[in-house]
Protein backbone atom coordinates (compact mmCIF):
# COMPACT_ATOMS: atom_id res chain seq x y z
CA UNK A 1 0.00 0.00 0.00
CA UNK A 2 1.60 3.55 -1.05
CA UNK A 3 1.04 6.42 0.66
CA UNK A 4 -1.29 8.09 -1.63
CA UNK A 5 -3.68 4.85 -0.48
CA UNK A 6 -2.78 4.42 3.10
CA UNK A 7 -3.87 8.32 3.41
CA UNK A 8 -7.64 7.37 2.03
CA UNK A 9 -7.93 4.38 4.10
CA UNK A 10 -7.11 6.61 7.08
CA UNK A 11 -9.53 9.41 5.82
CA UNK A 12 -12.35 6.85 5.07
CA UNK A 13 -12.08 6.12 8.69
CA UNK A 14 -11.55 9.42 10.08
CA UNK A 15 -14.40 11.25 8.14
CA UNK A 16 -16.85 7.72 9.28
CA UNK A 17 -15.92 8.44 12.89
CA UNK A 18 -16.35 11.83 12.36
CA UNK A 19 -19.82 11.44 11.53
CA UNK A 20 -20.09 10.48 15.31
CA UNK A 21 -17.71 12.25 17.18
CA UNK A 22 -17.76 15.78 15.76
CA UNK A 23 -14.99 17.84 16.95
CA UNK A 24 -12.91 15.51 18.00
CA UNK A 25 -10.86 14.69 15.14
CA UNK A 26 -7.45 15.17 16.99
CA UNK A 27 -7.92 12.53 19.20
CA UNK A 28 -9.34 10.02 16.38
CA UNK A 29 -5.51 10.79 14.77
CA UNK A 30 -4.29 9.63 17.73
CA UNK A 31 -6.66 6.43 17.82
CA UNK A 32 -5.89 5.40 14.59
CA UNK A 33 -2.35 6.41 14.98
CA UNK A 34 -1.89 3.74 17.56
CA UNK A 35 -4.44 1.34 15.38
CA UNK A 36 -1.86 1.45 12.20
CA UNK A 37 1.15 0.88 14.86
CA UNK A 38 0.17 -2.35 16.17
CA UNK A 39 -0.29 -0.27 19.87
CA UNK A 40 -3.38 0.08 22.06
CA UNK A 41 -4.94 3.09 23.77
CA UNK A 42 -5.74 3.94 27.19
CA UNK A 43 -8.75 7.14 27.42
CA UNK A 44 -8.78 8.51 30.46
CA UNK A 45 -11.31 11.52 30.66
CA UNK A 46 -15.00 12.60 32.27
CA UNK A 47 -17.83 10.91 32.21
CA UNK A 48 -20.00 11.92 29.07
CA UNK A 49 -17.20 13.02 26.95
CA UNK A 50 -17.58 10.22 24.51
CA UNK A 51 -14.55 7.74 25.31
CA UNK A 52 -17.12 4.46 24.46
CA UNK A 53 -18.33 6.29 21.49
CA UNK A 54 -15.18 6.83 19.74
CA UNK A 55 -14.22 3.35 20.72
CA UNK A 56 -17.50 1.91 18.97
CA UNK A 57 -17.09 4.00 16.22
CA UNK A 58 -14.15 2.95 14.92
CA UNK A 59 -15.33 -0.65 15.45
CA UNK A 60 -18.09 -0.21 13.35
CA UNK A 61 -15.84 1.39 10.76
CA UNK A 62 -13.86 -1.48 10.45
CA UNK A 63 -15.52 -4.75 8.75
CA UNK A 64 -13.64 -6.75 12.05
CA UNK A 65 -15.12 -8.52 15.09
CA UNK A 66 -15.72 -6.53 18.29
CA UNK A 67 -15.87 -6.76 21.73
CA UNK A 68 -17.08 -5.22 24.83
CA UNK A 69 -15.89 -5.67 28.64
CA UNK A 70 -17.56 -3.68 31.06
CA UNK A 71 -14.74 -3.77 33.69
CA UNK A 72 -16.32 -4.77 37.31
CA UNK A 73 -14.87 -5.72 41.06
CA UNK A 74 -16.28 -8.94 40.64
CA UNK A 75 -15.13 -9.66 37.06
CA UNK A 76 -12.92 -12.70 36.91
CA UNK A 77 -9.99 -13.16 34.76
CA UNK A 78 -12.00 -16.16 32.94
CA UNK A 79 -14.51 -14.14 32.11
CA UNK A 80 -12.19 -12.21 29.32
CA UNK A 81 -9.76 -14.99 28.37
CA UNK A 82 -12.39 -18.22 28.17
CA UNK A 83 -12.59 -21.25 30.21
CA UNK A 84 -12.59 -24.99 29.48
CA UNK A 85 -16.07 -26.94 29.66
CA UNK A 86 -16.21 -30.84 30.85
CA UNK A 87 -17.94 -32.03 28.29
CA UNK A 88 -20.01 -35.21 29.46
CA UNK A 89 -20.91 -36.49 25.69
CA UNK A 90 -17.24 -37.21 24.17
CA UNK A 91 -15.50 -36.74 28.36
CA UNK A 92 -13.12 -34.35 27.36
CA UNK A 93 -12.77 -31.07 27.96
CA UNK A 94 -13.55 -28.23 25.31
CA UNK A 95 -12.08 -24.09 25.58
CA UNK A 96 -14.53 -21.51 25.15
CA UNK A 97 -13.32 -18.40 24.00
CA UNK A 98 -13.76 -15.91 25.75
CA UNK A 99 -14.32 -11.94 24.27
CA UNK A 100 -10.35 -11.26 24.19
CA UNK A 101 -10.65 -13.56 20.91
CA UNK A 102 -11.70 -10.61 18.63
CA UNK A 103 -10.02 -7.92 16.76
CA UNK A 104 -11.24 -4.28 18.52
CA UNK A 105 -11.68 -5.30 21.99
CA UNK A 106 -13.49 -2.33 24.35
CA UNK A 107 -11.90 -2.50 27.87
CA UNK A 108 -14.54 -0.06 29.52
CA UNK A 109 -13.83 1.15 33.13
CA UNK A 110 -10.61 -0.82 32.92
CA UNK A 111 -9.48 0.18 36.62
CA UNK A 112 -12.89 -0.97 38.32
CA UNK A 113 -11.47 -4.47 37.55
CA UNK A 114 -9.00 -5.76 40.64
CA UNK A 115 -5.44 -6.28 39.74
CA UNK A 116 -5.64 -9.71 38.78
CA UNK A 117 -8.24 -9.58 36.47
CA UNK A 118 -6.21 -6.19 34.67
CA UNK A 119 -3.15 -8.85 34.85
CA UNK A 120 -5.30 -11.23 32.25
CA UNK A 121 -5.00 -8.73 29.81
CA UNK A 122 -0.83 -8.21 30.31
CA UNK A 123 -0.05 -11.11 28.10
CA UNK A 124 -2.19 -10.40 25.54
CA UNK A 125 -1.63 -6.82 25.11
CA UNK A 126 2.24 -7.55 25.53
CA UNK A 127 2.49 -10.66 23.41
CA UNK A 128 -0.36 -11.18 21.05
CA UNK A 129 -1.53 -14.36 23.32
CA UNK A 130 -2.81 -16.13 26.17
CA UNK A 131 -2.10 -18.98 28.14
CA UNK A 132 -4.76 -20.97 29.65
CA UNK A 133 -4.61 -24.50 31.46
CA UNK A 134 -1.03 -24.67 30.13
CA UNK A 135 -1.34 -24.09 26.31
CA UNK A 136 -0.76 -21.02 24.69
CA UNK A 137 -3.12 -19.84 22.18
CA UNK A 138 -2.65 -17.02 19.83
CA UNK A 139 -5.05 -14.10 19.25
CA UNK A 140 -6.07 -12.65 16.01
CA UNK A 141 -2.86 -10.62 13.90
CA UNK A 142 -5.11 -7.34 14.48
CA UNK A 143 -5.61 -7.47 18.25
CA UNK A 144 -6.61 -3.62 19.65
CA UNK A 145 -7.40 -2.86 22.89
CA UNK A 146 -8.93 0.52 23.60
CA UNK A 147 -9.11 0.83 27.44
CA UNK A 148 -11.23 3.58 29.26
CA UNK A 149 -10.60 4.62 32.83
CA UNK A 150 -13.04 7.44 35.13
CA UNK A 151 -10.36 10.08 36.64
CA UNK A 152 -12.28 11.31 39.25
CA UNK A 153 -14.08 8.43 41.24
CA UNK A 154 -11.85 6.56 43.02
CA UNK A 155 -14.21 4.65 45.30
CA UNK A 156 -14.13 0.91 44.22
CA UNK A 157 -11.32 1.31 42.03
CA UNK A 158 -7.77 -0.29 41.30
CA UNK A 159 -5.59 1.94 39.92
CA UNK A 160 -3.47 0.35 37.20
CA UNK A 161 0.00 -0.77 38.02
CA UNK A 162 2.93 0.57 36.12
CA UNK A 163 3.68 -2.78 34.09
CA UNK A 164 0.11 -2.27 32.57
CA UNK A 165 0.27 0.99 31.84
CA UNK A 166 3.26 0.77 30.02
CA UNK A 167 1.14 -1.49 28.10
CA UNK A 168 -0.43 0.93 26.62
CA UNK A 169 1.15 3.05 23.93
CA UNK A 170 -0.81 6.03 24.33
CA UNK A 171 -2.76 7.49 26.63
CA UNK A 172 -4.41 10.68 26.05
CA UNK A 173 -8.13 12.39 26.52
CA UNK A 174 -10.94 13.73 24.25
CA UNK A 175 -11.77 17.02 26.28
CA UNK A 176 -14.98 19.01 26.07
CA UNK A 177 -16.15 19.97 22.40
CA UNK A 178 -16.50 23.81 21.33
CA UNK A 179 -20.20 24.85 21.73
CA UNK A 180 -20.74 24.61 17.93
CA UNK A 181 -19.75 21.11 17.75
CA UNK A 182 -21.74 20.22 21.18
CA UNK A 183 -25.08 21.83 19.49
CA UNK A 184 -24.48 19.35 16.58
CA UNK A 185 -24.07 16.76 18.77
CA UNK A 186 -27.59 17.96 20.01
CA UNK A 187 -29.12 17.91 16.41
CA UNK A 188 -27.84 14.64 15.63
CA UNK A 189 -28.79 12.44 18.95
CA UNK A 190 -32.20 14.30 18.84
CA UNK A 191 -34.55 11.55 17.50
CA UNK A 192 -31.95 8.53 17.39
CA UNK A 193 -27.94 7.87 18.31
CA UNK A 194 -25.83 8.49 14.65
CA UNK A 195 -24.25 4.76 15.66
CA UNK A 196 -27.17 3.17 14.73
CA UNK A 197 -26.84 4.08 11.33
CA UNK A 198 -23.43 3.86 10.96
CA UNK A 199 -21.54 1.48 8.71
CA UNK A 200 -18.74 0.04 8.01
CA UNK A 201 -15.86 2.19 5.27
CA UNK A 202 -12.96 -0.41 5.37
CA UNK A 203 -12.14 -3.59 5.45
CA UNK A 204 -10.03 -5.87 8.00
CA UNK A 205 -7.24 -6.12 5.21
CA UNK A 206 -7.51 -2.80 4.20
CA UNK A 207 -6.22 -2.13 8.16
CA UNK A 208 -3.78 -4.88 7.91
CA UNK A 209 -2.96 -3.33 5.10
CA UNK A 210 -2.22 -0.12 6.77
CA UNK A 211 0.00 -1.39 9.74
CA UNK A 212 2.40 -3.04 6.93
CA UNK A 213 2.74 0.42 5.21
CA UNK A 214 3.36 2.42 8.27
CA UNK A 215 6.42 -0.20 8.76
CA UNK A 216 7.59 1.14 5.92
CA UNK A 217 8.12 4.45 6.38
CA UNK A 218 11.20 5.85 6.29
CA UNK A 219 12.73 7.30 9.81
CA UNK A 220 16.37 8.50 9.70
CA UNK A 221 19.28 7.26 12.26
CA UNK A 222 18.93 11.29 13.46
CA UNK A 223 15.46 10.89 14.08
CA UNK A 224 15.65 7.89 15.92
CA UNK A 225 18.25 9.23 17.81
CA UNK A 226 16.18 11.96 18.61
CA UNK A 227 13.12 9.69 19.95
CA UNK A 228 15.96 8.39 22.42
CA UNK A 229 16.61 11.46 23.78
CA UNK A 230 13.45 12.42 24.24
CA UNK A 231 12.79 9.21 26.15
CA UNK A 232 15.68 9.34 27.91
CA UNK A 233 15.68 12.82 29.31
CA UNK A 234 12.94 11.57 31.41
CA UNK A 235 15.11 8.97 33.53
CA UNK A 236 16.92 12.03 34.93
CA UNK A 237 14.11 14.96 34.96
CA UNK A 238 13.45 16.92 38.35
CA UNK A 239 10.46 15.08 40.12
CA UNK A 240 10.33 11.80 38.19
CA UNK A 241 11.04 8.90 39.77
CA UNK A 242 10.66 6.28 37.27
CA UNK A 243 10.91 7.21 34.00
CA UNK A 244 9.96 5.88 30.23
CA UNK A 245 11.94 2.53 28.86
CA UNK A 246 12.86 1.70 25.59
CA UNK A 247 9.25 0.07 25.16
CA UNK A 248 8.21 3.72 24.66
CA UNK A 249 10.86 4.79 22.29
CA UNK A 250 9.36 2.19 19.99
CA UNK A 251 6.23 3.39 20.37
CA UNK A 252 7.08 6.50 19.71
CA UNK A 253 8.39 5.81 16.85
CA UNK A 254 6.12 3.57 15.41
CA UNK A 255 3.31 5.53 16.06
CA UNK A 256 5.45 8.53 13.64
CA UNK A 257 5.32 6.32 11.18
CA UNK A 258 1.91 5.85 11.22
CA UNK A 259 1.47 9.98 11.38
CA UNK A 260 3.43 10.34 8.61
CA UNK A 261 1.60 7.87 6.61
CA UNK A 262 -1.57 9.37 7.27
CA UNK A 263 -0.42 12.89 6.25
CA UNK A 264 1.04 11.36 2.66
CA UNK A 265 4.71 11.39 3.03
CA UNK A 266 7.20 8.79 3.10
CA UNK A 267 9.13 9.95 5.66
CA UNK A 268 8.97 10.81 9.54
CA UNK A 269 9.56 14.28 10.55
CA UNK A 270 10.41 16.17 14.20
CA UNK A 271 7.03 17.58 14.21
CA UNK A 272 5.21 13.87 14.38
CA UNK A 273 7.01 12.72 16.81
CA UNK A 274 6.64 16.13 18.93
CA UNK A 275 3.31 15.71 18.18
CA UNK A 276 3.16 12.33 19.75
CA UNK A 277 5.46 12.83 22.57
CA UNK A 278 2.99 13.25 25.39
CA UNK A 279 0.67 10.52 24.31
CA UNK A 280 3.18 8.66 23.76
CA UNK A 281 5.35 8.65 26.98
CA UNK A 282 3.48 10.65 29.77
CA UNK A 283 2.02 8.17 31.35
CA UNK A 284 4.67 5.83 31.64
CA UNK A 285 6.62 8.06 33.95
CA UNK A 286 6.40 7.80 37.91
CA UNK A 287 6.63 10.99 39.69
CA UNK A 288 8.33 11.76 42.67
CA UNK A 289 5.11 11.99 46.11
CA UNK A 290 7.00 15.64 46.98
CA UNK A 291 6.60 16.89 42.89
CA UNK A 292 3.57 15.99 42.56
CA UNK A 293 2.39 17.87 45.76
CA UNK A 294 3.59 21.00 44.31
CA UNK A 295 1.98 20.36 40.88
CA UNK A 296 4.50 19.14 39.05
CA UNK A 297 3.00 16.57 36.90
CA UNK A 298 4.59 14.30 33.65
CA UNK A 299 2.47 15.70 31.03
CA UNK A 300 4.58 19.18 32.14
CA UNK A 301 7.77 17.21 32.26
CA UNK A 302 7.51 15.75 28.47
CA UNK A 303 6.55 19.22 27.25
CA UNK A 304 9.18 20.72 29.18
CA UNK A 305 11.28 18.45 27.21
CA UNK A 306 10.16 18.72 23.73
CA UNK A 307 11.18 22.08 24.54
CA UNK A 308 14.68 21.86 25.53
CA UNK A 309 16.26 19.24 23.40
CA UNK A 310 17.38 20.54 19.93
CA UNK A 311 15.68 19.18 16.79
CA UNK A 312 18.32 17.17 14.76
CA UNK A 313 18.63 19.63 11.36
Amino acid sequence: MNPSVAREVFQKIATNISCVMQGHAAPTRKLLAALASGGHVLLEDFPGTGKTTLAKALARSVDAKFKRVQFTPDLLPSDIIGVAIFNQLDQQFHFHEGPIFTNILLADEINRASARTQSALLEAMGEGQVSVDGERRNLADLFFVIATQNPVEFRGTYPLPEAQMDRFAMQFTLGYVEPADEVAVLTAQANSHPLGALASCVTLADVTALKHAAQNIRISDELKRYVVDLVGATRSANGVQLGASPRASIALMKAAQALALFDGIEFVTPEQIQELAVPVIAHRLVMQPQARFSGLTARGVVEDIVKKIKVPA
